[in-house]
C-alpha cells in the first residue's frame, strides 16, 4: 500500500539536540568532529584488517564487521542532522524518516549479534585453545556473521512494516535529531498496541540473547583463566579478550545506565543522550579501544601507516 494512502503527513521535523540558536554552531562542530573521527577511525580498522593476512582470523572479521556497522549507524543520523543545521531546516521526508529508523534499528541489533559472537570467539580460544582451528572455521565464521546480519535486517523490517501501517495526523514534530521508533509510536493516532507489543517481544531476545552469550563466555574464560598457575599466564589469557571486554562494557553499560537506573533527567533528554552515546560515542571510541588495547592491531596499524609514508619515496 502507498503512503499516502497510510499517511496524512508528508514529512517530520526533527527538533535535533537543542532549540537553542547559539548552540547550533558548538553541536555542528562537535558532531563534525566525531564523525570524521568514527569513519577514519574505524575505516583504518577494516583497511588494517584487510591488508593484513596475519589479521584474517575469526576475531577480526567480527571486528571489520563491527567496524562497518559503527560507521553505517553513525551515517544514519549525524549527517542529516548537520544538513539541518547548517541549512536551518529541521524537516526530514516521510520516505526518509522510515529509512532513517529502519537503519538505526538494525545496526543496533548487529552490534548486539557482533559483540555475542565475539564472546563465542573468545570462550573457543582460551577454553579449548587445542580445538580453535578445528571450531572457528572460516566456514562457522562466515555463518555466524551472516546470521547476524540477516536477523538484524529481520528485527528492523518487522518493525518498520508494522509502522508502515499505521497513521500520522496532525502532529509531525519529534524532539529528537533523527526518527526514533518509539517516538515515531507515540506520534501515531492509530492503535499502536501490536507495535509495542512486538517491540517488546522482537527487542527483548535481541538484547538478552547476544548478552546471555557474552555473559556465558566471559563466566567460563574467568573459570578457565584461574586455573593458570602462572600470573603472567594468566595476564596473557585475559588480555586476548581485554578490548572485547571493553566494548561490552562501555555498549551493556549504557543501556543500563541511561535506560534502567532512575533519573531527575526528563525523559526527552535521557533519550537523546541515551541515542548520542549509542549512535556516536561508542562507535567513535571502539577503534581507539583496539587499537590502544590490542598488540595485534597496534602492530598492523604501524605496518599501514609506515608502508603509506614510504610509498611517496618510491621512485
Amino acid at each position: 500500500m502507498h503512503r499516502r494512502n497510510q499517511s496524512t503527513i508528508s514529512e517530520f521535523l526533527l527538533l535535533g539536540l537543542s532549540n537553542q540558536p547559539e548552540q547550533q554552531n558548538l553541536i555542528f562542530a562537535l558532531f563534525l568532529g566525531m564523525y570524521l573521527v568514527t569513519v577514519v577511525g574505524n575505516g583504518l580498522i577494516i583497511l588494517t584488517i584487510g591488508l593484513d593476512s596475519y589479521l584474517h582470523t575469526p576475531m577480526y572479521i567480527f571486528l571489520a564487521n563491527l567496524s562497518f556497522a559503527d560507521i553505517s549507524s553513525i551515517s544514519t543520523s549525524v549527517p542529516k542532522m548537520l544538513m539541518n543545521i547548517q541549512t536551518k531546516s529541521q524537516s526530514i521526508s516521510y520516505e526518509s524518516c522510515i529509512t532513517q529508523m529502519y537503519f538505526s534499528i538494525m545496526f543496533v541489533a548487529i552490534d548486539n549479534f557482533l559483540l555475542g559472537a565475539m564472546a563465542y570467539d573468545r570462550f573457543v580460544a582460551i577454553c579449548h585453545p587445542l580445538n580453535y582451528m578445528t571450531i572457528m572455521q572460516p566456514r562457522l565464521c562466515i555463518l555466524l556473521t551472516v546470521i547476524s546480519w540477516v536477523l538484524s535486517n529481520i528485527v528492523s523490517l518487522t518493525h518498520t512494516l508494522l509502522l508502515l501501517q499505521l497513521l500520522f495526523c496532525d502532529s509531525n514534530t519529534l524532539p529528537h535529531f533523527f526518527c526514533d521508533l518509539a517516538l515515531l509510536l507515540e506520534l501515531s493516532c492509530s492503535d499502536t498496541m501490536i507495535n509495542e507489543l512486538v517491540l517488546f517481544l522482537v527487542g527483548l531476545p535481541v538484547i538478552t540473547f547476544p548478552f546471555a552469550v557474552i555473559l556465558f563466555s566471559y563466566i567460563c574464560i574467568v573459570r578457565a583463566v584461574m586455573r593458570i598457575s602462572s600470573t603472567e599466564g594468566k595476564w596473557k589469557a585475559f588480555s586476548t579478550c581485554g578490548s572485547h571486554l571493553t566494548v561490552v562494557l562501555l555498549f551493556y553499560g549504557t543501556i543500563v545506565g541511561v535506560y534502567f537506573f532512575p533519573s531527575s533527567t526528563h525523559r526527552d533528554d535521557r533519550d537523546k543522550i541515551g541515542a548520542v552515546l549509542f549512535t556516536v560515542v561508542t562507535p567513535m571510541v571502539n577503534p581507539f579501544i583496539y587499537s590502544l588495547r590490542n598488540k595485534d592491531m597496534k602492530g598492523a596499524l604501524k605496518k599501514l601507516i609506515s608502508r603509506k609514508s614510504f610509498l611517496p619515496l618510491m621512485p
